[in-house]
């Protein structure tokens, strides 16, 4: 086991998912509070678009795309206030955008390298140059969530009463969705497309399970997400499959087993309380 790490590609794969894990609960928890879990799926075919744009262009592709899934992010946010009561349409138009940009692309021949990785991600394709990307993305967005954490978390919970309180909702807002994209962006050569809203939403969904406070939260998606991903590289490398389903197949699986252990121990105390 310990010697698949010996390898550079898996090196660079490892600190790309490490990235990844740490940064996508950040995003993720945010968007169950705002009841907003699909965003992360529309920013996933963004990206895709952004990867196809550059692979057209001939630069790096993680680069483009973030800057076309922050461009998603950001145009998601402002619709958001010319839709107020049909939400899900403007997912369903940025998806429309970001597919037809895609597969124009892909299908027309403008891109001549292999778009397939993005799509379910790879252990092998993950270069210096996205390492260096990556990084500074995960950097630069842990940073602006750290000093834009209060005005995030009273924006998840009521974003009325924090525009009362003096919160700049819509800054704050444009700030959310660049750090989305540099989540997105970071996770995309790893894990893909696909599956790139499982990993934003499952590790929170597990942390929910705890009960705990949202700092306790955050910190325990994190974690999770660790091992999620981790635990679906891993086993990636050992059946040489593509890592984004088995880190998703991985995350949901522990999922299960802590719902399973909080449902066994709540029988258990009920017996006992019983008794």
């Amino acid at each position: 086991m310990t010697e698949l790490f010996s390898y550079d590609f898996m090196q660079r794969a490892l600190t790309a998912t490490v990235c990844m894990a740490v940064l996508c609960p950040v995003i993720g928890i945010f968007l169950v509070l705002r009841r907003t879990s699909m965003t992360g799926d529309a920013l996933a075919h963004a990206s895709l678009a952004g990867v196809a744009v550059g692979l057209a262009g001939g630069v790096n592709p993680v680069g483009a795309s973030f800057i076309f899934t922050s461009a998603a992010a950001l145009l998601i946010e402002a619709l958001r206030g010319l839709f107020k009561n049909f939400s899900d349409l403007i997912l369903t138009i940025v998806l429309a955008l970001s597919v037809g940009i895609a597969v124009t692309l892909i299908t027309s021949g403008a891109v001549h390298a292999n778009a397939e990785s993005f799509l379910f991600g790879s252990i092998l394709t993950v270069t210096d140059e996205d390492l260096v990307i990556v990084g500074l993305l995960t950097a630069a967005a842990l940073l602006l969530g750290a000093l834009n954490y209060n005005a995030l978390v009273c924006i998840a919970f009521d974003e009325e009463a924090a525009r009362a309180a003096g919160v700049k909702v819509r800054l704050t807002a444009a700030v959310f969705a660049l750090i989305s994209a540099a989540a997105v962006a970071s996770s995309i050569r790893v894990a893909g497309v696909l599956v790139m809203s499982s990993l934003l939403t499952v590790p929170v969904a597990t942390a929910l399970q705890f009960r705990q406070g949202f700092a306790r939260t955050l910190a325990a998606a994190m974690i999770v997400s660790l091992i999620d991903s981790v635990g679906g590289l891993m086993l990636a490398a050992i059946v040489d499959a593509a890592p984004g389903g088995l880190i998703a197949l991985t995350s949901v699986a522990v999922l299960a087993f802590v719902m399973m252990g909080r449902f066994v121990l709540y029988r258990l105390r009920r017996g006992s309380s019983s008794s």
